[in-house]
Parts: C-alpha cells; structure tokens; sequence
C-alpha cells in the first residue's frame, strides 16, 4: 500500500514540475516588434522589475481609421533596461520571448525583451513635409507656429 502511495505521490509531483516548466519556463514564441519606446521603468512592491510601453503604428481592423497598438513588455536584463531608459522616443525594433504565464520577479507580462535589434532617431519626414508645404503656400513663414488645417 505504500508503495503504491509513494507512486501516486511521484507521478504528482513530476507532474506538477512539468506543468510548470511548460506554463512559466517554456518560450511559447518569440519575434521583433518595431515601434516608438514610449517608456521604460522599474517598478514593484517585493520585486522590482522593468516594465515598458513600445508604441506601433498601424490600422485595426475592427476600428476606424489608423490607431495606434501598444506592446507592453518586461525586461529581466538590468543593462538592457537601462540603456532602453535612455532612448525613450525613438523608433526601435526589440526582440522578445513570450511564455505562457507570467513570473512576479521576471516581470508584471508575460512579454520579456532579451535584446535591442536596432534603434532609429524618430522620423520627421511629416514635420519636414509640413514645412515645405507651408513655405509655398506662406513664404517667409517656415519657422512659425502657424497650423494650417489638414497639414497634420
């Protein structure tokens, strides 16, 4: 009877280990994602973890016109968070590993940024645009503050 017992009591356990390997350990998928880092900050109660917001640009299909989708992403690497803290603004593409369920101290997603592919200064080709439109049709007036309807 016990050893049937001691059985039941290993086949749960290992069980319970491989559920969560498979939930908290496994990388589900990984990728890129690209867009403006609108912030990185740390942030917890008992563990302290980098949180961020990656802002992409794109149309939804379920709404109307171009919306704006947001990636929200922890980081576990200190250094990598840390240089992300210092490119707020600018358009950058991250590579990422997804898991299936969360950790406290890896992070508050489930989204966890392990690299920085690239990093852009911020496109200004409309703010560009907008001033040589306004400078034909208002010469004199390319550094003001005029907004000319629709231009933006």
């Amino acid at each position: 009877m016990k050893k049937i017992l001691w059985i039941i009591v290993a086949v749960l356990v290992a069980g319970l280990c491989v559920f969560g390997y498979f939930r908290f350990y496994f990388v589900f998928g990984e990728g890129v994602r690209s867009g403006e880092l609108n912030y990185v900050v740390r942030k917890g109660v008992i563990w302290k973890t980098y949180e961020g917001k990656l802002i992409q640009t794109g149309i939804r299909t379920q709404t109307d016109g171009v919306q704006s989708n947001t990636f929200l992403f922890s980081v576990a690497d200190k250094e990598i968070a840390e240089r992300l803290m210092l490119e707020s603004g600018n358009v950058m593409d991250l590579h990422y590993k997804e898991y299936f369920g969360r950790l406290p101290w890896r992070g508050h997603s489930k989204y966890i940024v392990d690299d920085i592919v690239s990093i852009k200064e911020k496109n200004t080709t409309i703010d560009k645009q907008n001033e040589e439109i306004l400078s034909t049709i208002a010469p004199g007036s390319e550094g003001s503050e005029q907004v000319i309807p629709g231009l933006y």
